[in-house]
């Protein structure tokens, strides 16, 4: 049964002025440069240049100004917009906080990236030198566009058969698919097309030439005890086919130099990789750390004086065009001005946080040494900047700081804490450290198990759980100790 009635509730909402800092915020250095080009494209009252203008223009311009609102005035009253807020182009809404003294022909250094053949396009190339007919080429083309970047061929050939039919109308038997990806199978690099891992090395394997004794036992284990390989149960391996640990370290080193992933190895365009571009610089400087936000190829932003002069000229005329006019002008130069305010106060924020962030951890960035991290977590830095941990983290969570000992996701000088013996509190950070040098130091032929890493914790005065030891050695991406075995 449908009721009315009055209802009080609050309600708290962004403004899009909020949301579109947010977004920026959490933009790293090269994303944003990105953004502001996008920007400058979509709205053009934003354009590049030098954001003061010359004295007498906009003496000229505020002048003209001064003259408009007066005639208009009566017809203005109800309107709380004022074109001066939107002609004067010099009342902060850089983001620039220091003088570009740069001339404006001056070269821009960026980052080029690397262009060439992709993966597939070097298989279909291969698959152009071979004796095919037209259907069988078409087959083999498609075979090859089911190929993951891996190099592998993952799918049923069943499913492949189904796709021709339905995609492409081509008809095709499940014995031609295995013929042609046979064909496939012999391209560069070597091991492309295989099913799983097994099938990758044992490709690579009958493709090494000249056929040593070590290469026919490698080919041996890979058919025969692919699984005892993987698990590194080697001394197994050694009783079943009654070979020495001297000969099994030549089969083994046979089989570890071979890719896993074959796709891998060929450069892709499709997957440029490109340097890491910290978006913060610290420097110690005899004891003091300075710090500099990284703005390379950051264009200075001003609102066109065209669109100014233009708001200025609509706003004299009284018919309904050029009212219409004059609201299209004055909602892109407010969005331009919004632009502009975002990337300052998101300046602001970022060098906010990061600095809260070096008197931290100030010890360690003196330094490098990673034992003098102190926990650190995202409450911390938001108590003392008077932000949301929301906004923190997306500071955090995708900016990168270069310092003189390498450049580092910034999140990850966050950390839990946990008390040692003596009641203070260290940084999980420590405890990874003196886990990754115990394991670094380990005799490869009995490496250290997750009970004595445990036990070792304990005796340097960390009390530590081996599942906790587990888990710090996993976000190390380190395996267990069976794994790490050698002979």
């Amino acid at each position: 049964m449908l009721r009315q009635g009055l209802h009080q509730k609050m309600l708290q909402k962004l403004s899009p002025q909020q949301i579109q800092l947010m977004k920026m915020l959490q933009l790293p250095t090269v994303a944003l440069e990105q953004r502001i080009k996008e920007e400058i494209e979509l709205n053009p009252a934003l354009e590049e240049g030098d954001e003061n203008v010359e004295d007498e223009q906009k003496d000229e311009v505020e002048d003209d100004l001064y003259d408009s609102e007066k005639e208009q005035e009566g017809e203005r009253k109800d309107d709380d917009f004022s074109l001066e807020d939107y002609i004067n182009e010099d009342e902060g809404y850089s983001y620039k906080e220091h003088t570009n003294n740069n001339s404006s022909d001056e070269e821009r250094r960026e980052s080029p990236l690397s262009q060439g053949p992709s993966f597939q396009d070097l298989l279909l190339s291969q698959l152009g030198l071979q004796l095919l007919t037209d259907h069988q080429y078409q087959v083999g083309a498609y075979l090859i566009g089911n190929i993951d970047e891996d190099g592998y061929m993952r799918r049923e050939l069943m499913a492949v058969i189904d796709d021709l039919a339905f995609t492409q109308n081509i008809v095709s038997s499940e014995s031609e698919l295995k013929e042609i990806l046979g064909i496939i199978q012999n391209f560069d690099p070597p091991g492309v097309g295989a099913n799983d891992l097994k099938e990758c090395l044992l490709l690579q394997l009958k493709r090494k030439i000249p056929r040593t004794p070590h290469l026919i036992m490698a080919i041996r284990i890979v058919q025969e005890h692919m699984d005892e390989f993987s698990k590194k149960h080697y001394e197994k391996i050694a009783n079943r086919l009654g070979i020495d640990n001297e000969s099994l370290k030549l089969v083994i080193k046979e089989i570890t130099s071979l890719s896993p992933r074959p796709g891998s190895s060929v450069g892709d365009s499709s997957r440029n990789v490109q340097d890491v571009i910290p978006d913060f610089i610290v420097i110690n400087n005899d004891g003091k750390l300075e710090l500099s936000l990284n703005d390379r190829n950051m264009p200075d932003l001003r609102v066109s004086g065209m669109y100014s002069n233009m708001l200025l000229d609509y706003a004299k005329r009284k018919d309904k065009s050029s009212k219409e006019a004059f609201s299209f002008i004055k909602q892109k130069i407010d969005s331009a001005k919004w632009f502009m305010d975002a990337l300052h106060q998101r300046q602001q924020t970022l060098l906010l946080t990061i600095d809260a962030i070096l008197d931290y951890q100030q010890k360690y960035f003196l330094d490098g040494d990673e034992t003098k991290l102190r926990p650190m977590i995202l409450k911390d830095i938001a108590d003392r900047v008077n932000l949301d941990i929301s906004t923190v983290s997306r500071v955090a969570n995708s900016k990168y700081v270069q310092t003189q000992f390498g450049t580092f996701l910034l999140k990850s000088f966050f950390s839990e804490s946990l008390t040692n013996s003596v009641g203070e509190e260290v940084s999980t950070r420590e405890v990874k450290k003196i886990l990754l040098d115990v394991i670094s130091a380990e005799d490869k032929k009995k490496p250290v198990t997750d009970d004595l890493l445990t036990k070792i914790l304990k005796e340097k005065g960390y009390n530590i759980a081996r599942r906790t030891v587990a888990k710090y050695r996993e976000q190390l991406d380190i395996s267990v100790a069976r794994l790490r075995k050698e002979i």
